[in-house]
């Protein structure tokens, strides 16, 4: 299950996220916000990252209009790592060597195709399991 959450500047993308995953079968839960009323990302980051931190969703999307504040958002969860990505390489090297749980993304800054393909390589990147990077997790969780 993937935990997906945005504000009002990243409604947009997030509803054609949720039909890209949709379309791929791919169960999600949606954290808010519902439409393109001014709102607060941090209401919406925390609850994604605490839904993908408990365990209850699998990894966790969020947006919002450049991606920054949420991501640094979804950060203050523990045992959330999240990473901002703009295009593919970053999402699959982010899941490779940093087994990243969270994706976050700007909707001011892609579109819906770029954010689709940023969507599957992040989903379908396994963590390499290597010692290295597994050592630089545990000492980025301290």
């Amino acid at each position: 299950m993937i935990a997906i959450g945005s504000d009002h500047g990243g409604y947009d993308l997030k509803m054609s996220v949720i039909r890209h995953l949709e379309e791929r079968g791919i169960a999600y839960k949606d954290y808010g916000c519902y439409d393109k009323s001014s709102c607060d990302y941090p209401v919406f980051g925390h609850a994604a990252a605490e839904a993908v931190a408990s365990g209850e969703c699998d990894k966790g999307i969020v947006i919002c209009t450049t991606g920054i504040g949420i991501s640094i958002t979804a950060n203050k969860t523990k045992g959330i790592r999240c990473a901002l990505c703009s295009e593919p390489v970053s999402a699959k090297m982010t899941r490779l060597h940093n087994n990243a749980n969270m994706l976050a993304m700007g909707a001011a800054l892609i579109g819906p195709m770029m954010a689709n393909d940023i969507v599957d390589v992040f989903l379908d990147t396994e963590f390499s399991g290597e010692e290295r990077h597994q050592r630089r997790i545990d000492l980025i969780e301290g």
